[in-house]
């Protein structure tokens, strides 16, 4: 099956650049740490970052695939090119005009971004240097994210799913360059926010090559307003809060998290930790359903549209639900086994897994809302989705002040959370009322017993990690603790896939078919 086959394509990339993005977090924990140097490089690094799912991931990519997979399906591909050219020369026009204002006023808009370093001349200021470095990366990134979108509305994923790995590639030869020579915390920042850069550039050039070879390369254009263009910012300008609501999320958890010591730097490593399921899974049913969808829609082929979100959200249950059960019974031992060495002490370890395992809970409805909103988004509804992650802000920010003074970073994580399943459960459940998303009894058993089975394996591994303690905690044999973390999980895993075969949910004969052909 297609759309099987795109998930692994997808699931498989976004899984090599996770390990290795882990790799490179695990050298950033040794030669960081947590300290003053850590927190502005994330702060730093997180602001290019987070307009980057803005507006190139979110809303760019929202707007321009549904519309440029319609100009394909009817018009074919050259046409294609042709609109996208258009809509690209709009894009690189924006992009400098912005990174020219950032530039110019990165000290006013840091002050509203991390409010918690202003009373720190030197950590403010190198704050603003470091950002003023990293700020170029969203102009790379959006590129990457529009050539990508193009791929992807091809219906060929692989070069754009793979981009993110050359970054984690350069990020991990510039850290092992700071390992070998010993550099200062702040030199090292300031290095590792030149290899962002680089890496940026990697990505560019896997994209590029990969139209190019198709030779669908698009060229620039003089920029001129038409109905296509109204069109596209008609769709876009709605979206960009509903298709980044996760990093806007998180957005206000750092300037919050500002005001406390290292609370940026543990959020940021416990955030890495749930975002490699979110990728694997969410992310990559997000990337290969919008334009599934919209390619059915656009064709009145509203059965294979209805049956590709239902798949996709089977898909998203099996292997969400155990991940997050996974991450909350397994935080501690999975923060201390990966990240607790050199500058990362016992002390930063707790308080990353506390962050870690509140995200866990919220994140299967991560993974929903990357199931739910391509549903809106192929009919070219913004409303519902805007306003539902306009709610999910005001939640998570009125969560986040409340929690804040009690919990500290862990209630930043709880207010993401449970704005998050807001969030799912109304996309859900709108799409329910209006006839696009049905469930019939024996889909809602299997969903139950998914949980069920969720639920069973995280007991076992609770057990499994009182077993292997020792083992676990043993800092001074690192491969002792990676394989008997791995044993746990790897064991976990197919106990959970044995209780869905027992209970009728999947049967595993098919189900090793299915990604068999796939692959």
């Amino acid at each position: 099956m297609r759309l099987y086959k795109n998930f692994l394509s997808v699931g498989a990339m976004t899984l090599l650049s996770r390990v290795l993005g882990f790799a490179r977090d695990i050298m950033i924990a040794s030669v960081l740490g947590t300290g003053m140097a850590a927190n502005v490089y994330f702060a730093a690094f997180r602001f290019p970052n987070l307009f980057r799912r803005l507006f190139a991931e979110g809303a760019f990519n929202i707007a321009f695939i549904p519309l440029f997979a319609g100009v394909l399906e009817q018009k074919g591909k050259q046409a294609a090119r042709a609109y996208a050219s258009k809509i690209i020369s709009w894009l690189v026009i924006l992009l400098i005009a912005t990174t020219i204002l950032a530039e110019i006023f990165m000290p006013q808009i840091m002050a509203l971004f991390v409010p918690g370093f202003v009373t720190d001349p030197l950590k403010f200021e190198f704050t603003i240097l470091l950002a003023r470095i990293c700020f170029p990366y969203l102009a790379l990134m959006s590129v990457m994210a529009a050539f990508g979108g193009m791929l992807n509305g091809l219906g060929k994923f692989l070069a754009a799913a793979f981009a993110p790995v050359m970054l984690n590639i350069v990020m991990i030869v510039a850290l092992g360059f700071l390992v070998v020579f010993a550099f200062e915390q702040q030199d090292a920042a300031l290095i590792l926010v030149f290899g962002v850069i680089v890496g940026g550039i990697a990505q560019v050039a896997v994209v590029i090559w990969a139209l190019r070879n198709m030779g669908l390369l698009p060229h620039l254009v003089w920029p001129r307003w038409d109905q296509d263009i109204k069109k596209f910012f008609k769709l876009a300008l709605p979206v960009i809060l509903a298709g980044g609501v996760t990093q806007i999320n998180i957005f206000v958890g750092t300037i919050i998290a500002s005001g406390a010591a290292s609370a940026i730097s543990y959020l940021y490593y416990a955030d890495r930790l749930y975002q490699l399921p979110l990728g694997i899974i969410g992310i990559a049913i997000g990337v290969v359903l919008l334009p599934e969808l919209s390619r059915h829609l656009k064709a009145d082929r509203h059965e294979e549209a209805a049956f590709a979100q239902e798949k996709s959200l089977l898909m998203a249950m099996l292997l969400g639900m155990p991940a997050a059960a996974a991450l909350y019974v397994l935080a501690h031992q999975t923060v201390s086994v990966l990240f607790e060495r050199g500058a990362f002490d016992s002390v930063a370890s707790n308080a990353t897994a506390s962050a870690l395992a509140a995200f866990a809970c919220g994140l299967p409805a991560f993974v929903l809302i990357k199931v739910f909103q391509p549903g809106y988004f192929a009919r070219h509804d913004t409303v519902v989705p805007t306003v539902l992650a306009s709610i999910s802000v005001a939640i998570n920010i009125a969560l986040s002040l409340y929690l804040f003074p009690q919990f500290s970073h862990t209630g930043i994580a709880i207010a993401t959370s449970v704005s998050a399943w807001f969030n799912a459960l109304f996309l859900a459940g709108i799409l329910m009322k209006r006839g696009y998303f049905i469930m019939n009894p024996s889909q809602w058993i299997a969903h139950a017993l998914i949980v069920l089975a969720s639920a069973m394996m995280a007991g076992l591994l609770w057990l499994g990690a009182g077993v292997f303690e020792q083992a676990l905690a043993n800092s001074t044999l690192p491969i002792l603790q990676f394989g008997t973390l791995a044993l746990l999980m790897g064991t976990g895993l197919i106990v959970y896939f044995l209780l869905l075969h027992i209970f009728k949910v999947i049967h595993l004969r098919d189900f090793v078919r299915q990604f068999s052909r796939a692959k």
